[in-house]
Parts: C-alpha cells; structure tokens; sequence
C-alpha cells in the first residue's frame, strides 16, 4: 500500500512543527512529535479503514486518525492512501475542510 502526502500536508504538517519551535518547545521533542505523526500514519498501510469519518469536510469521503493534538485527514483510493491534511485539533475546526480536496 502507498502512502502520499499532498502539498497541503506538507505545509500544514512544517507549519506545525514551526509553530512548537517558536512556542519554545525543543528541537529533539518536535522531532519527536514529528515522528509519532509518522508511524501513525504507517498503520494505516496495515488497515486504512482505521481511521473514522472526518465530520467537518463534506462528502464523508475523509477520514482521521489522532496523533497527540494533531488530526491526520486522508483518503484512501486505489490502493493508495493520500494524507490530505494535518492539522492541529486545538485550532476551530471550521478551518479543517478550507483547504481540503
């Protein structure tokens, strides 16, 4: 099973981390969270369905799986899981489904 990360989870995932950094946390416990994110991700190689619907995009065609304060949105097509977002659940969720294919 392949797993891509589109543009706007790239973004949304180093904006993060930026954002930890200049809120004073270090470099080796953003890495750290930066990590966990990733072998999160990695289960869903094993199981995609494991994540729930993600209410706050329309179409019920998302779903998110939960890493610390941090929702991973994806979709999974044609064997392939595309991460579609990671976003910082501590923000108002109305921003979730913005940017979202």
């Amino acid at each position: 099973m392949k797993i891509v990360y589109t543009d706007l989870a790239k973004c949304s995932l180093i904006d993060n981390m930026k954002f930890l950094l200049n809120q004073g946390a270090s470099a080796e416990k953003v890495l750290e969270i930066e990590q966990r994110i990733y072998d999160k991700v990695e289960l869903l190689t094993h199981n995609p369905y494991l994540g729930q619907i993600e209410e706050y995009i329309l179409g019920n065609t998302h779903r998110r799986i939960i890493e610390g304060n941090y929702k991973i949105i994806y979709v999974f097509r044609d064997n392939t899981i595309y991460i579609t977002d990671i976003f910082d659940a501590r923000q108002n969720p109305i921003k979730l489904g913005r940017n979202v294919e």
